[in-house]
């Protein structure tokens, strides 16, 4: 089974139907392991009830509970310091090692995507893993 670490922007994107809404639907119909940290799952959390996008706790309530029901937690044993400009991204990194996952899945072309691997963890966009989901749907 595939295992995936997916950035906080592909997550709220697909939380509020933007492009990377089937990966949301993917997840649900077990077509991958959707691996999280506590830390990622804090940073869901708190961007998703930002005034900004107006969710009620009524909506983010129940995303969160069905991630604690249906993530797989793991907790990192290393700290990284590999993206200096933005190291809170690093836990992508972090959880991604603690998970022995397949893919990094980011939209962040500024930190993440850049670094195309890390530790032989392909880091994919957005748009590729899209791509995957449908040709394992055919």
């Amino acid at each position: 089974m595939i295992r995936v670490v997916i950035d906080t922007n592909v997550f709220v994107s697909a939380v509020m139907g933007g492009l990377s809404r089937p990966i949301l639907d993917g997840w649900r119909t077990g077509q991958f392991i959707f691996v999280l940290s506590d830390r990622i799952a804090c940073e869901y959390l708190n961007v998703l009830k930002r005034p900004k996008f107006g969710l009620p706790d009524s909506v983010v309530e129940p995303i969160v509970a069905f991630l604690f029901k249906k993530g797989e937690f793991v907790t990192p044993t290393e700290k990284l310091n590999v993206i200096q400009d933005d190291p809170k991204d690093n836990m992508f990194l972090e959880a991604a090692v603690a998970g022995s996952v397949n893919w990094i899945v980011s939209g962040d072309k500024r930190h993440l995507l850049p670094l195309k691997t890390f530790r032989e963890i392909p880091i994919i966009s957005t748009r590729e893993f899209l791509d995957w989901l449908d040709r394992i749907k055919a």
